[in-house]
């Protein structure tokens, strides 16, 4: 690909990031040391991230809005996984784009992409290519029950998936998302009944450089999360498994900035579950709880600038405010508490903020959640947590 000798210039200052939420809000408010200025295109005028950045108002697929948008910017990226792997694609004919077309688009398929974890010898969970009722009965079969029928794209959050419990259940399954077989396709994975969930920041830079924050424990809530503990209380042996996986992956897609390993503990054993290819919300701890944040380390990769190092600073947890922000006062009393309010409308379901605390130790940290819980309500939130500081 032939880049225009306008946008090849050794210094970058501005940003494009495609889609406007809240990680493209923490991108620019993380880089403004940097000086660096930023460009946003969603679909949505008052997407959160334009309380802080110029944006283009458009559809992802809109060649003029594309248009306008690359002949703004230095360099491309993505603040979420679903944008058209064709625009970016056409954006890269005309700007720089990190992570790449052909990273975005395996992300963006859970059948390619855990194809790849298996060919890279990573343990994943049972799956089957899914394309019609009868592949699905026969799957259903070679697989077992319980098991997950998923959409292979568009699904995040617990979106686009309908569990089976036991055979009786395959026509409301298939009534539900078999549509989609000849459309985004689908893909059956065995359920994993895994003891903890747990996920890979990692950074990757230009040069092939890669660095990566300690493994990090997270909770779901209907498939949303709920909370996330750094470092995640495993042995040094699981750590560097986790760590090994993430820079096969990194690798072999020859990816350019910050991404996230999903997986599942199950006996001891690791098993990947997906690759989101952009910052996550499983790292917003990183923004106070370690020497250089993941929004940073993103923007400094795709700059092509030297990675900062991931060290912690203590021990850190991330409770994720779904629907509605509860009251910052109790946090902020904390010592070391820290407040993030997305800007958004509240709405059920909806991602509108999180809070970071930080301790120097497990004590402190589990003493500092269960004064945070208790004069929030949120007990049930911060218990599993607590359990693992004092466990």
């Amino acid at each position: 690909t032939t880049i225009p000798a306008s946008k090849a210039r050794a210094s970058m200052k501005t940003v494009g990031i495609l889609g406007g939420g809240q990680l493209a809000r923490m991108m620019a408010l993380s880089a403004a040391p940097l000086g660096l200025r930023f460009l946003v295109l969603d679909t949505a005028a008052d997407a959160c991230a334009g309380q802080f950045a110029p944006m283009v108002v458009g559809d992802y697929t809109d060649e003029a809005a594309l248009a306008e948008f690359a002949s703004k910017v230095d360099v491309a990226t993505f603040d979420f996984e679903n944008v058209p792997a064709e625009s970016a694609q056409w954006l890269a004919t005309r700007v720089p784009v990190f992570p790449s077309p052909r990273a975005l688009a395996v992300a963006q398929d859970r059948l390619a992409e855990k194809t790849l974890f298996r060919e890279l010898g990573i343990p994943v969970p049972d799956f089957a290519d899914i394309d019609s009722r009868a592949a699905l009965d026969a799957a259903v079969v070679t697989l077992g029950t319980p098991c997950i029928l998923k959409t292979r794209r568009l699904g995040y959050d617990g979106k686009g998936q309908f569990r089976i419990k036991s055979p009786a259940d395959v026509d409301a399954a298939w009534d539900a998302l078999g549509a989609q077989a000849g459309t985004v396709g689908l893909i059956l994975e065995g359920f994993v009944a895994f003891q903890r969930e747990l996920s890979v920041i990692a950074v990757r830079g230009q040069d092939g450089e890669f660095r990566a924050w300690p493994l990090t424990e997270n909770w779901h809530v209907d498939g949303v999360l709920s909370a996330s503990l750094a470092p995640a209380c495993v042995d040094d042996a699981m750590n560097a498994v986790a760590l090994s996986h993430a820079r096969k992956i990194a690798d072999a897609l020859d990816y350019v900035g910050v991404f996230a390993l999903e997986l599942f503990c199950r006996d001891g054993e690791l098993l990947a579950n997906e690759l989101a290819p952009r910052v996550h919300n499983s790292g917003h701890w990183t923004i106070e709880g370690s020497e250089t944040s993941q929004f940073q380390n993103h923007l400094r990769a795709v700059l092509g600038l030297p990675l900062g190092d991931t060290r912690m600073l203590g021990v850190a947890c991330m409770l994720n405010w779904i629907g509605a922000m509860p009251d910052a006062a109790p946090v902020l009393r904390e010592a070391s508490g820290h407040w993030h309010d997305y800007g958004k409308q509240p709405r059920t379901g909806r991602k509108v903020g999180h809070a970071t605390l930080r301790a120097e130790s497990v004590v402190e940290l589990a003493d500092a959640l269960q004064r945070v819980g208790a004069v929030l309500g949120r007990d049930a939130q911060v218990a599993p947590v607590i359990a693992r500081l004092r466990g």
